[in-house]
């Protein structure tokens, strides 16, 4: 269907005249399973990984497009080692407006154009006019072409719950993170949004270049291709190193989680040495068979905590929820700690200010009680799990206030 849009055609052909180009979109549109469950950026992460492998894509420039642009920081912040360069096009942070961050929609627009593209697919007019505002420049046979292609990708119904998802990312705490070299691309006449939110991705991503192309709309047109194209290939052309080559590798993207049993003092001088070595015995097999069920690596064991690491926020909310709920089968109560944030390594161990933030998230938690950063709260959006706000806090030895949020549900 891709192939079908002359413009869209045209413009991806462009693009393969000097590079491989490998299409990916996410699970649940074009042609894979219509049934699957709403992607979260996490998962989307992992698909992209997999048609990586698959496609035989070690170390690619990723260009991220719309709501691509925010998995495809989350994916090179989290995996430096699997991308080249970085391109961000038509893309912000977040899509919806917050106190500290000016340049969103408000809730009450967002929703409005969630429910007018849901009633366009079923309006042949509705989708005509939303396709000459997303692609201005396209004709009545590019037009048409779109809007099959819109209808074969997705059902109102799917259109709406990835709406409904997408208005809940916000990536602006992994912007510093981001190591590869990156070029963010916005149309000069295009929304608020997507200007503002292209200026404020590129000064917080260390040696981003902004390219203002002239032009509206939301996606490359017979207008701005030209000028698209040419950016894009002196980007790509010019980086030359790959991630090997470079020296920033010592430094990722993590997700941490702390576990600590509460009241071990007190279980051990009831139970005796002996006892207490085998109740503690039976708590790390609990937590090593959660972290292999979600892919945690163990870091750390320190008596009766844990310190570990993982490549999704969502599966280390889930890890720790878990090991809380099934510790108290052996009479224990649990404290657990999340947060994700910047890392480096050596010798196969984490260090940095992340690390003392976890420690101190989980010290502020109450018996059998996940208690994440505003971070994590922010990268879990649509994956089934849900918050109560915990307010401010000052961390021991940690710069300024933040906000915590305690797990109340996990789906």
């Amino acid at each position: 269907m891709t192939w079908r849009v002359p413009e869209l055609a045209a413009y991806l052909n462009r693009l393969a005249s000097f590079t491989r180009l490998v299409i990916f979109d996410k699970r649940g549109t074009g042609m894979s399973d219509r049934t699957v469950d709403v992607p979260t950026l996490e998962t989307r992460m992992d698909d992209v990984r997999a048609v990586m492998d698959a496609a035989g894509c070690a170390c690619p420039v990723i260009l991220g497009i719309s709501e691509g642009g925010p998995m495809s920081v989350l994916f090179a912040a989290t995996y430096p080692d699997r991308v080249a360069g970085l391109i961000l096009l038509s893309t912000c942070p977040r899509p919806v407006w917050a106190p500290d961050y000016p340049y969103g929609e408000s809730s009450d627009d967002y929703d409005r154009w969630t429910r007018r593209a849901v009633d366009a697919w079923s309006s042949a007019e509705g989708l005509d006019e939303m396709i000459s505002e997303l692609y201005p420049g396209y004709d009545g046979e590019n037009r048409r072409a779109m809007a099959e292609y819109l209808r074969q990708a997705a059902s109102p119904g799917a259109v709406a719950a990835l709406d409904a998802l997408n208005k809940e990312i916000d990536v602006r705490d992994v912007l510093p993170s981001v190591r590869a070299p990156t070029l963010v691309m916005c149309l000069t006449k295009s929304s608020e949004v997507v200007v503002k939110g292209s200026s404020f991705m590129s000064d917080r991503i260390s040696g981003a270049k902004l390219a203002e192309i002239a032009g509206s709309g939301h996606a490359p047109t017979r207008e701005n291709v030209d000028a698209i194209v040419a950016e894009v290939e002196r980007f790509v052309l010019s980086t030359k190193a790959r991630p090997s080559d470079r020296d920033d590798l010592q430094r990722m993207l993590a997700t941490l989680l702390f576990t600590d049993i509460v009241g071990s003092t007190m279980h051990a001088t009831r139970l005796g040495d002996r006892a207490w070595r085998e109740l503690l015995a039976r708590h790390h097999a609990i937590v090593r068979e959660e972290l292999v069920r979600f892919r945690g690596h163990e870091l750390d064991t320190a008596g009766d905590g844990f310190f570990a690491r993982f490549d999704g926020p969502g599966r280390a909310v889930r890890c720790a929820q878990s090991v809380v709920t099934r510790v108290r089968e052996l009479g224990l109560e649990v404290r657990a700690g999340v947060h994700t944030g910047e890392c480096e390594l050596f010798e196969q161990k984490v260090g940095g200010i992340a690390v003392s933030i976890g420690a101190r998230v989980a010290a502020q938690a109450d018996a059998g009680e996940v208690l994440v950063s505003g971070t994590v709260r922010d990268l879990v959006a649509g994956s089934g799990i849900t918050f109560d706000d915990r307010g401010t806090h000052t961390l021991k030895g940690v710069e300024g206030e933040w906000r915590l949020f305690a797990v109340s549900a996990v789906d």
